[in-house]
């Protein structure tokens, strides 16, 4: 992993960890790392960061719906 796909990726997580203060850091963080590890073998690297806060947003909202029932 490039060092700046690193920093953008640890910024998405630090956006959704300000933008969602009922859901714990660490399962925003658990979230991202499954993300990152589901796009590891992807080829073009530009746009991991964006598909990462994709799939994140994506579980985090089944998250929110799980946890309210």
């Amino acid at each position: 992993m490039r060092k700046d796909e690193a920093t953008q990726i640890q910024l998405v997580q630090d956006n959704l960890i300000n933008h969602h203060p009922e859901i714990p850091a660490t399962v925003i963080a658990d979230i991202i790392t499954r993300a990152r590890a589901a796009l590891i073998t992807a080829r073009i690297r530009h746009f991991v960061p964006l598909l990462v806060e994709r799939r994140a947003r994506i579980e985090l909202s089944t998250y929110r719906t799980a946890v309210a029932h």
